[in-house]
């Protein structure tokens, strides 16, 4: 009798073994970024991953492309995402423009102050908002789950001279992506947009195609642009450099809400970890670019209220010129409203 129990119990197991098996191949998530394992985007999806496939008791397996593997480029991924091929990408809102030009307004300067502000704003119903607005001009394909960072914030950059002011950006000719948005900001502060690619602009800054550009230290050290000719950084952090991930909104939706919520919950751990990742590695960056000769400049409250002023002009150009700009200019405006006044209740309490 004890044979034939130890027998039950051993055909018992490998049944459930195969069970667990069975189950571990229930949902496959293939997602995807265009960069490299160095970069807050990967620092992500491996905090995905680990959370996704842990929390599902391995129901869930995620499965990690990074590079060019899938797809290259904004449009071409979107489109991936749209047809199922990919389950999940991040992509710029300069690679998204195309497809959803009101994403754009993450790029509109001087609206979010700090971090404090803009991990608030992304965290909420704006997001929510954004996501509404893709679901429809996708037919439902295409669902924003968060938007993260990707290299803190958006800083003018150049080769010429220290820039206190928009006055000091005259005449600058300042490297931008295709999309319009970054052009008019350039314009707005005086100085000439020139679209140029990513890879072609450590070149362009040592042969004087471009004078100056507009990314975060991270990129530029990343990147070795010092070594091209690039020596003046003022931190005027004109735009936070916001990660849009989305999903095939049938391969999340087809997950029972058990799984959804597991999802969600990785996101949401993605999310903390691209917040986090740019402000512990632009330590080290900051530090070389002194150290090496760069110029670093902190404006005053009233010099980055000068850019505030010079940039006007954008606002209104977003609102005419790009379908959905004034719904989601007012999500935007809204939600910043409420996290600082939510963050000026916490320092009141805080300070005390």
């Amino acid at each position: 009798m004890l044979k034939g129990l130890t027998t039950a119990a051993l055909t018992a197991a490998l049944l459930a073994g195969s069970a667990i098996t069975a189950a571990a191949q229930d949902f496959t998530i293939r997602a995807t970024a265009n960069s490299n394992e160095n970069d807050e985007d990967y620092d992500g999806l491996v905090v995905f991953k680990n959370h996704v496939e842990n929390a599902s008791n391995g129901r869930i397996e995620v499965e990690l492309f990074i590079g060019t593997q899938l797809c290259s480029g904004g449009a071409e991924c979107l489109q991936g995402v749209s047809d199922g091929s990919i389950d999940v990408f991040v992509t710029t809102s300069g690679g998204a423009a195309g497809i959803f030009p009101y994403v754009q307004v993450l790029d509109l300067p001087y609206l979010m102050s700090n971090d404090r502000v803009a991990e608030h704003v992304l965290s909420g119903d704006f997001t929510r908002t954004m996501r509404d607005m893709a679901l429809e001009d996708s037919g439902d394909t295409i669902r924003i789950m968060t938007i993260g960072n990707t290299g803190g914030w958006r800083n003018f950059a150049n080769t010429q001279r220290r820039v206190t002011s928009p006055d000091d950006l005259e005449g600058l000719k300042i490297r931008t992506v295709v999309a319009d948005l970054p052009q008019e900001v350039v314009k707005a502060m005086g100085a000439s947009p020139t679209p140029i690619s990513w890879p072609e602009l450590f070149t362009s800054f040592q042969t004087g195609v471009v004078d100056g550009s507009k990314n975060g230290i991270t990129d530029i050290m990343g990147m070795k642009f010092p070594d091209a000719g690039l020596e003046y950084v003022t931190l005027d952090g004109h735009a936070y450099m916001g990660a849009i991930w989305v999903m095939n909104n049938q391969k999340f939706m087809e997950m029972p809400e058990d799984l959804r919520r597991v999802v969600v919950d990785g996101f949401a751990a993605l999310q903390q970890a691209t917040f986090a990742s740019p402000k512990r590695k632009s330590i080290q960056a900051y530090q070389e670019f002194v150290e090496g000769g760069g110029d670093l400049y902190v404006p005053s409250p009233d010099e980055k209220e000068a850019f505030r002023e010079a940039a006007q002009p954008v606002f209104e150009w977003f609102q005419e010129n790009v379908e959905g700009g004034p719904e989601i200019y007012d999500a935007l405006t809204t939600a910043v409203e409420e996290a600082e006044a939510e963050l000026s209740d916490a320092y009141a309490a805080d300070l005390q």
